[in-house]
């Protein structure tokens, strides 16, 4: 054995990481030299500062800053979904959260996944007084469908074009908090919202305001028998919002990357994202249901080689 030659620990290999990534993010380095280089910037698309999105991609951004010298990660305060990955797509973002039912075949080519992370639910949130007590009551009402480029406004319009109700609601196209405060003030009679459990803006809420979450979940075999096999029915049980348990429409979402970051880096981010799910836990709950088992299956985004290359090795 020759102990001349040690092998470097986890943050020695970091940092070995960090020297292969500057040269193939700026190859006029020619090498890894005394002198200081930019850090390498990881922006983070993410959603509302009330939701999960923006929650998980905070934490994940902490890690990352911590635990991978060169790197400068920061978060992207979006609509979400779509958005996301139009910017991600596009090189206006490294990394971005999406729900599955958001990519297209063109934009899920634009994009590579790292992982499935979890299932956002969509929430119909009334006022306990409502009359509001189906998806059918919806019919000339006043209804916040999420805002534009959101993942919230895609599954909430599928919604009502298989209810047959698109046309018969009055739509309005608010965010999640410009949602609750108009709900608050009796400017709509409903919204939608689609999030990992639980929503904190729902839950605050809930806990200050008389409030209903609505039933949807006969409605997810109408959705995947127009739009494919992505929705599945989950609970919404009491302890999410102290409100009665329901079932709804969710459907998977993923960590996305652009195509151009380099394999190492995208394997560290990938290997981070696994390892520290209990930290993620903490800022979130739903972070804290990410399983290596599952995160594979990013169906119809293909993996990043980098990614692909963390779970071949770990076998999962």
């Amino acid at each position: 054995m020759n102990r001349g030659r040690l092998r470097p620990g986890r943050r020695g290999w970091a940092r070995l990481v960090v020297c292969v990534l500057l040269l193939a993010a700026l190859p006029q380095l020619g090498a890894c030299r005394d002198e200081p280089a930019g850090p390498i910037p990881i922006r983070i698309a993410t959603g509302s500062p009330t939701a999960v999105y923006h929650a998980f991609g905070e934490s994940l951004a902490g890690i990352l800053n911590r635990e991978l010298p060169g790197v400068r990660a920061s978060v992207v305060v979006t609509a979400a979904s779509e958005e996301n990955v139009r910017m991600v797509g596009s090189g206006q973002a490294e990394l971005g959260f999406t729900q599955a039912d958001a990519l297209t075949t063109e934009s899920a080519g634009r994009v590579r996944a790292v992982a499935r992370v979890y299932d956002d639910l969509l929430h119909l949130v009334t006022l306990a007084g409502s009359p509001v007590r189906t998806l059918a009551d919806l019919t000339g009402r006043r209804v916040s469908v999420g805002a534009p480029g959101s993942g919230t406004a895609i599954t909430a319009t599928r919604l009502l074009d298989v209810a047959q109700l698109d046309g018969r609601v009055r739509q309005q196209h608010l965010g999640l908090d410009d949602s609750v405060a108009a709900l608050r003030a009796g400017r709509v009679d409903a919204f939608f919202f689609s999030g990992g459990l639980p929503v904190r803006a729902v839950r605050e809420l809930t806990t200050t305001t008389a409030t209903r979450v609505v039933d949807l979940g006969e409605w997810t075999e109408r959705l995947r028998r127009a739009h494919g096999e992505v929705y599945v029915t989950r609970d919404v049980p009491r302890s999410a919002y102290l409100t009665e348990p329901v079932s709804t429409v969710a459907n998977p979402n993923y960590l996305i990357v652009a195509t151009n970051l380099p394999d190492p880096l995208v394997r560290e981010i990938t290997r981070l994202l696994m390892e520290r799910r209990t930290e993620l836990a903490r800022a979130h709950p739903a972070a804290g249901r990410i399983s290596p088992r599952s995160a594979i299956a990013t169906d119809p985004v293909p993996l990043h080689p980098g990614a692909a290359e963390w779970y071949r090795r770990t076998k999962p």
